[in-house]
């Protein structure tokens, strides 16, 4: 039911240029906020990280690819699961666009997550995703970025997440939270991390979301993307037009 009231052109306007100056606050803001992220000091990485991937075993300067900048997203996907998290999902289908752009620019992205390679590649086979992605199924790096838990001794319902202890409830089903790791590889071979964020820190990658938030009824969800499913699940799929077939 349609419940907004309904102005004239000229009341209309007139409001939606008092959102338009908000709306230019938040770019200034989002700049600066950028500019700041820019001059975060960076850490040099001591540890030997080594993954599975697709080519073999390769150490965390070696998932550079050749470039100076590397971006991981660290996946929600632990041994056993039978599929990766939806909400990481729903990201994920965003990212293949993205590459040609990003290695273009001197970056390259790679996804983590803790699940053997073979499981990882079995879920993006059934999702039809591109991107790389790796397993650090044999070393600490998602424990060391703060995205991976294992119950136990200690955990006590909280875990360092997003730089504070967070409640969460660790299990043996429930050891993955979501972040995103930026690193800078120099001349020499140094790898530094220069960047992380967690929770709705990467929430702009997700393009759909920031679609949502213009259309008439926004993101019309009653808690955080309580709507997403993997796209595989949706009720009433659409079925692909002809043309989009001929050539599958």
């Amino acid at each position: 039911m349609q419940t907004h009231p309904v102005v004239s052109r000229e009341e209309w306007l007139t409001a939606r240029k008092a959102l338009l100056a908000r709306e230019k606050e938040e770019t200034h803001l989002r700049d600066a906020i950028n500019a700041q992220r820019l001059a975060l000091p960076w850490v040099r990485v001591e540890k030997d990280y080594v993954f599975d991937t697709p080519t073999g075993r390769r150490s965390l300067a070696e998932l550079f690819a050749g470039r100076s900048q590397l971006i991981v997203y660290h996946f929600m996907l632990a041994p056993g699961w039978a599929a990766g998290c939806p909400g990481c999902s729903f990201l994920a289908d965003h990212f293949d666009g993205a590459l040609p752009h990003l290695n273009h620019h001197d970056v390259t992205f790679t996804a983590v997550s803790r699940a053997p390679l073979s499981e990882i590649e079995a879920y993006k086979r059934r999702m039809g995703w591109h991107f790389p992605w790796v397993s650090s199924h044999s070393n600490d790096f998602n424990f060391d970025y703060h995205v991976s838990f294992l119950p136990g001794p200690g955990t006590n319902g909280t875990v360092h997440y997003n730089f504070t202890e967070t409640p969460f409830p660790v299990s043996d089903d429930n050891t993955e939270l979501p972040g995103m790791s930026s690193f800078f590889r120099d001349d020499d071979g140094h790898v530094y991390h220069t960047y992380s964020s967690y929770a709705r820190g990467p929430e702009e990658w997700i393009g759909t979301l920031m679609i949502l938030d213009r259309a008439p009824k926004g993101r019309n969800e009653k808690s955080t993307m309580d709507f997403v499913r993997r796209h595989d699940e949706y009720e009433n799929l659409p079925k692909p037009h002809a043309c989009c077939t001929e050539h599958a």
